[in-house]
């Protein structure tokens, strides 16, 4: 054998996986056909990042005199520059974990993987030529790319998906964006602040879908007070690519209605890279188009394993990231818990942020809870006002029998970064009075998360 284990893919969740087990003293190597960090660290997950925040700081710019700045002369945006950033923190990210591989011994194989044999992957390199490893352990994680719709074929240049979002020439007088998902609704925000005129379509009643309902109303809210039009309820028919401007029809509920626009970004979602890779050759099992494991990974062919996008779970970084992680214990003979599938946090880099962990409200109710759910809005967050950041607020939900933290769904600045204790409270099965008793900091936003679990056990001192 060439190596313990073969990995093909270097995302989140590839690369992760690959580190660990060199830790656990594993002798490794990674079939990659592209940059190393896959779609999140090179076209996903970072480089949005650093667009998000360069609309942030020309929103900021734009608003200097609410903050008693003077900035005088005209504030443009240089979409350009934006672009360029984003592509530079990504490729510094790459680079980043390419010196994990080399700090780790961990080997790099360049080119296309498909599993041919028992234990053996044949890797196609740019030029055509083939090469044959071996490895006791075979790990897919090979991710996902843009879902394309029949009515809504990507050229690449009229009708795009995210990578071409990430990377275009020059910034567009006007946009559709179709789905609003985590990738939708950020690209729309980012767009629309920089002054691209905006409409973003979803089929669902209301807009990020799988978020609770109180937080998808709040969004439509803060959008639509940017100056984004906002269809929900609405499904794209067709486009028109074969004037200057796209000629996008839309279906709405009072009857169609046409929209132009410079670009339409299709957004409707991912579908994993399964063409290829020898699922059919090896018979690996499938279901519902997603590789079949069990709670560590493991395929029904033996030494085979699956992690990330192209298994069931939440198709999100940090996901793949844990599954990779188990899934390379396992192998290494340590004994992992299997993922906790129902306390997966959820982030949405919009302006307001979203971020979500556990069952929403209504799910709680389906599911026969009886339920004490509180509210703490921002607007009465001194640090939020502070910051000229009020739009939002943390929602959690309790089991009234028990107290025990059903769901907590928050929408606001930085918010992103304050589910993780939602998380650690969720896992450790903290009650809504532990959370109340835990003693905060002053001023923070954080302090909502303790107000919003006072609410809800009516002893809430600042609404």
């Amino acid at each position: 054998m060439n190596y313990d284990l073969l990995v093909i893919g270097s995302g989140p969740g590839g690369y992760v996986a690959a580190i660990r087990a060199s830790q656990l003293g594993l002798k490794v190597a990674v079939v990659e056909k592209e940059n190393v960090g896959g779609i999140c660290l090179n076209w996903g997950c970072i480089p949005t990042k650093s667009l998000l925040k360069s609309a942030q700081v020309f929103e900021y710019t734009k608003h200097a005199a609410d903050y008693g700045v003077a900035i005088d002369g005209d504030i443009k945006a240089d979409f350009t520059g934006m672009v360029k950033r984003s592509r530079d923190v990504a490729g510094g990210m790459s680079n980043g974990v390419q010196f994990l591989f080399k700090k780790n011994k961990i080997e790099k194989i360049e080119g296309f993987g498909k599993l041919v044999a028992k234990n053996t992957v044949e890797v196609t390199d740019s030029k055509g030529k083939k090469e044959k490893y071996t490895a006791k352990h075979i790990l897919l994680a090979t991710g996902a790319h843009s879902k394309q719709l029949p009515n809504l074929p990507q050229d690449g240049k009229k009708i795009i998906g995210y990578r071409e979002a990430l990377s275009l020439d020059k910034q567009p007088e006007s946009m559709v964006v179709v789905g609003s998902g985590a990738i939708g609704s950020e690209f729309a925000y980012f767009y629309s602040a920089i002054g691209t005129k905006v409409t973003l379509v979803e089929f669902m009643p209301t807009l990020v879908p799988n978020e609770d309902a109180d937080v998808a109303a709040q969004l439509g809210r803060s959008f639509k007070k940017m100056g984004m039009k906002v269809m929900v309820n609405s499904s794209v028919e067709k486009v028109d690519t074969s004037g200057k401007k796209c000629k996008v029809t839309v279906k709405t509920k009072k009857g169609e209605e046409q929209i132009e626009a410079d670009i339409v970004l299709s957004a409707v979602g991912i579908e994993p890279n399964l063409e290829g890779i020898g699922l059919e050759e090896m018979k690996i099992a499938t279901e519902k188009g997603k590789i079949k494991v069990d709670d560590y990974y493991r395929t029904n062919v033996e030494g085979v394993y699956a992690i990330g996008d192209i298994v069931h779970g939440p198709a999100l970084a940090h996901v793949a990231s844990a599954e990779g992680i188990i899934c390379v214990e396992k192998i290494a003979g340590e004994n992992p818990q299997p993922l906790d599938y129902g306390n997966i946090p959820a982030n949405t880099y919009t302006t307001p942020e979203i971020a979500s962990v556990g069952m929403t409200e209504k799910a709680a109710k389906e599911a026969g809870y009886e339920l004490k759910v509180g509210k703490f809005p921002f607007t009465a967050s001194g640090k939020a006002k502070s910051a000229g950041a009020a739009d939002g607020f943390v929602k959690l939900i309790f089991d009234a029998k028990y107290g025990e933290l059903l769901g907590a769904h928050l929408i606001g600045a930085n918010v992103t970064e304050m589910i993780a204790e939602l998380v650690v409270a969720r896992k450790l099965e903290i009650t809504g009075h532990e959370l109340i008793k835990s003693v905060h900091p002053h001023p923070t936003m954080s302090e909502a998360v303790m107000e919003a679990a006072a609410a809800a056990f009516d002893e809430v001192i600042h609404i």
